[in-house]
């Protein structure tokens, strides 16, 4: 009798194996193709497109469930810069965001004539090259999934690098990744298109986090820089750090480093802050009121209270229209949703420690939006209009409407053969082997804030300068060093410094860097070579065919 119970009990746990590895995959089972791409963001879905449009065969491998990283998450008004350099499939992408609007059923809360037509430095819409550079976040996932279906792209979903064990190499060759769910994908070429950079720092690629000292690459706007205001985003008023303001023995308030801000030009191991890209609406019918977060605090806001009493009254800034009246809401101001300082230890954190990470970061930023439409310590005027907002019923519908994917704005940073400097981002030197363009400002958001020696809390690490015009992005800063590894390239962690970084890292650059990335990763393949000896004038020669902008024609 016992041992019929025990044979029964096995056959039904071996019939429930059985089910579950039909659903998902067997582990231990290896797949192969031609590239490998990991990372499920704009880059690698764009990446992967280009494979399959090469002849190439090509597996996506992807941590997150829904693709395209934040142009799918809340990046919906974007950061263009001189659109006119954006080529390839990355206007291919914008060209479909302008065709989908071009349908009235696009446009369900409100008639596109209501829209208004605002960029970002540029109109939204754009009839004469039939190009839309504003959107929600459904439609941008939307398009990602018809570039998934129309190449027959293959997609792992949810397969998450094993980064202690999972990367086989020899020869500084990879040879296979494998995933925690024990899943090998073996390929010639790999693609880390990932904002952290995993599976560069897993095959043992060099990189920096942080920000260099000025005089690393005889750079100005690099390293601390305390007391330099170029955005609207430090305190213009004397503000206590105290939670008795004055006081110093009652201690910091909530979000204030104790710590030195360094010194003026200085490196250290420091990021500029994260937040989400909240898609809010006040639409009535489509809103979803503020709720009450886990591990909520109104003490965190104390700083925000006494903002206000000075006077400021920026608030809804950057609450930046996208169609059918909904927004993508981001940072603005001395204290606003960038949580910072608390994201220093994000790139080398472990999955579960990164989980941690990000939900506090999440836990924050929904106890600000709460408590900006609920506490009456915050002017009435603006409680009550914060009232009228909320998140947008329509979209991340299975995550509580709240955005997928956190905004790392900067992680790891490849050091490879070829640095990109804000040299070149400036115009002060030239590029060589251009496989894309870049236009935006030297951008970084605050990094630290800290108590001045006159006692005032203070924001640093904002900048703010202007390109001159657009810049060439070279394809050496793509590539690790030959003698690290040959079939690798990294067109999101790419080799800059951190102040040119924060010009690169806009999505329509991720998208053009990417596609030059899988360009020259078909060409290494077809000629059995490492990807550091794929000829350059072959490359220029496709990406030109291609349509890809590579260099300002004087």
């Amino acid at each position: 009798m016992k041992y019929r119970y025990l044979k029964t009990l096995l056959l039904a746990v071996l019939l429930l194996a059985k089910v579950y590895h039909s659903a998902h995959g067997e582990t231990g089972q290896t797949y192969q193709a031609d590239i490998i791409v990991y990372g499920g963001t704009s880059a690698g879905i764009i990446a992967a497109v280009q494979a399959s449009r090469s002849g190439k065969s090509v597996i996506v491998v992807s941590p997150d469930k829904h693709l395209g990283g934040l142009s799918s998450s809340g990046l919906g008004f974007t950061d263009t810069g001189n659109k006119s350099v954006i080529g390839g499939i990355a206007r291919e992408f914008y060209h479909r965001v302008y065709l989908h609007y071009q349908n009235s059923q696009a446009w369900k809360w409100q008639q596109k004539e209501e829209y208004g037509n605002k960029g970002q430095g540029t109109p939204a819409i754009d009839g004469a090259d039939r190009t839309m550079w504003i959107f929600e976040p459904h439609v941008a996932e939307s398009i990602m999934e018809d570039f998934v279906k129309e190449n027959n792209l293959q997609v792992f979903r949810g397969e998450w690098l094993d980064r202690k064990n999972g990367v086989g190499k020899e020869q500084n060759i990879i040879s296979a990744i494998r995933t925690l769910s024990g899943k090998h994908f073996k390929g010639k070429m790999f693609i880390d298109a990932t904002y952290e950079g995993d599976l560069m720092a897993a095959a043992g690629v060099s990189y920096h986090i942080g920000r260099e000292a000025n005089s690393v690459y005889q750079e100005t706007w690099n390293g601390v820089q305390p007391l330099v205001f170029q955005h609207n985003h430090h305190f213009a008023a004397k503000i206590s750090p105290y939670r008795i303001p004055g006081d110093k023995s009652s201690g910091l308030l909530a979000g204030v480093s104790g710590e030195p801000v360094g010194v003026k030009g200085s490196g250290d191991g420091k990021l500029q802050a994260y937040c989400y890209r909240m898609c809010l609406t006040d639409k009535a019918e489509n809103r979803k009121a503020f709720a009450r977060p886990d591990h909520y605090d109104p003490a965190d806001y104390e700083i925000l209270v006494r903002l206000f009493q000075s006077g400021w009254n920026e608030l809804f800034d950057k609450y930046d229209p996208i169609p059918n009246r909904k927004t993508d809401t981001n940072n603005h101001g001395p204290f606003s949703t960038d949580f910072l300082g608390m994201n220093y230890g994000y790139p080398e954190a472990s999955y579960e420690e990164r989980k941690k990470i990000i939900k506090a970061h999440e836990d924050y930023q929904k106890g600000l939006m709460y408590f900006m439409a609920n506490d009456s310590r915050v002017p009435e005027a603006y409680r009550t209009t914060m009232q009228k907002w909320g998140l947008a019923k329509d979209e991340f519908a299975d995550n509580g409407n709240w955005p997928y994917q956190i905004y790392v704005r900067e992680a790891r940073r490849m050091v490879g053969g070829y640095v990109l400097t804000e040299h070149e981002v400036l115009g002060k030197k030239d590029v060589p082997r251009p496989i894309g363009m870049g236009s935006y400002a030297l951008d970084s958001h605050n990094v630290q804030r800290y108590v001045t020696a006159e006692g005032y809390v203070q924001n640093e690490g904002d900048i703010g300068v202007k390109a001159p015009r657009p810049y060439s992005i070279s394809y050496d800063a793509i590539v690790p060093r030959s003698n690290e590894c040959k079939n690798l390239l990294v067109p999101v962690c790419l080799s800059s410094s951190h102040i040119a970084y924060g010009s690169i890292r806009m999505e329509p650059v991720f998208m053009i860097l990417a596609e030059s990335a899988a360009t020259a990763a078909s060409l290494a393949i077809d000629q059995n070579i490492g990807i550091q000896q794929v000829s350059y004038s072959e490359l220029r020669a496709l990406l030109l065919g291609q349509k890809q902008r590579l260099e300002v024609k004087d």
